[in-house]
């Protein structure tokens, strides 16, 4: 690594990545710079790469740190170096974007660079944009709720999977939440990976109703929210061994099943991740070895559809979808009649 002036030059995946202002801090309250995150990514590379290789992937920019606004930017800016790799996806809107693909440390650096902080990549792979190869389950907790009751419903996920022939890898996701990513076969396109996860969104809240939660609209949610519409068509979540923009720098962070019941997010941080990695290995380190199918997933959701469960609100900048239910909150609609 050589350092002059306002800017440093780190070497790594054969390439030399030039990083602005790398004293800069990025994480005020913890004392971590731009230098720091960069040596991060290149510290659990080989990790963090297993979620992000060949994936188009959204970059979240937060050019003043974790403390300052941040935009999302879809397009790679002009002039990027020749090795970059790259992906264009299209959007619902009908629009298209020539995104990201993160296939190496040298591209964590990159995006380092630009003020990126946490890696947000498609559920697809570059080789097909249209079929996902993960469901994603977001495990969000609605106001007041404590971490715990996260980590129980999380062991209800499991359960669920489980029970329909798929294996889930979990994480921190950094905040208050719990992610579990699920390998499937790219069989499906994205409506029913969607109809598939909004099945076990609606299996855990059977199971644990007084903790979990399929109901889009927040007025309506206890619990824990199973957001199902994370597997959306343009939909992104941060990726494992993601710094996230908290004030102690915490990390999206994999987890084995039997540390879900007393994971603290606070302790899985820039500072003591890589360490953790080195130690105990990666818990999701097998993910690639275990692609399920969705057929009993979408078995369930045939089930309740027979039963009268329709499909459940899609997030607004949707078009409105066939079967879709009245896209406006349940008290509103209620005032309107």
């Amino acid at each position: 690594m050589a350092t002059r002036g306002s800017y440093t030059t780190i070497e790594v995946a054969a390439r030399e990545v030039r990083l602005s202002n790398p004293d800069k801090l990025f994480f005020e309250q913890a004392g971590h710079t731009k230098l720091d995150l960069a040596n991060y990514y290149v510290e659990v590379a080989d990790a963090a790469l297993i979620h992000l290789r060949e994936r188009p992937t959204t970059m979240k920019r937060f050019v003043d740190g974790a403390g300052g606004e941040f935009f999302f930017q879809k397009r790679v800016p002009k002039g990027p170096p020749e090795w970059l790799e790259t992906a264009t996806v299209h959007f619902p809107s009908g629009r298209n974007a020539r995104e990201l693909v993160a296939n190496d440390a040298a591209h964590l650096v990159w995006a380092v660079n630009l003020g990126v902080i946490d890696f947000n990549p498609w559920p697809v792979r570059r080789a097909d944009l249209d079929h996902p190869d993960e469901l994603r389950v977001d495990l969000d907790p609605t106001p007041g709720v404590e971490f715990d009751e996260v980590r129980r419903v999380a062991l209800v996920v499991r359960e669920v999977l489980a029970d329909h022939g798929l294996a889930g890898f979990p994480k921190t996701s950094g905040s208050r939440g719990i992610h579990v990513n699920v390998r499937v076969e790219p069989e499906h396109g994205f409506t029913e990976v969607r109809r598939a996860a909004l099945a076990l969104a609606r299996e855990v809240e059977r199971r644990v109703p007084k903790l979990a939660t399929s109901k889009w609209w927040k007025e309506e949610r206890h619990g824990v929210f199973v957001d199902y519409n994370q597997n959306a068509r343009d939909r992104t979540v941060a990726s494992a061994y993601s710094v996230r923009p908290t004030p102690d720098a915490r990390v999206s962070c994999p987890l084995e099943w039997d540390e879900v019941p007393d994971a603290e997010p606070a302790e899985l941080r820039l500072d003591t991740v890589p360490k953790r990695v080195a130690e105990v290995g990666d818990p999701s380190a097998s993910i690639d070895d275990h692609p399920g199918s969705l057929d009993a997933l979408l078995e369930l959701a045939a089930r309740d559809e027979a039963e009268g469960l329709g499909d459940a609100p899609w997030p607004p900048h949707f078009r409105k979808q066939k079967g879709e239910p009245k896209r406006v909150e349940p008290s509103k609609a209620r005032k309107g009649r």
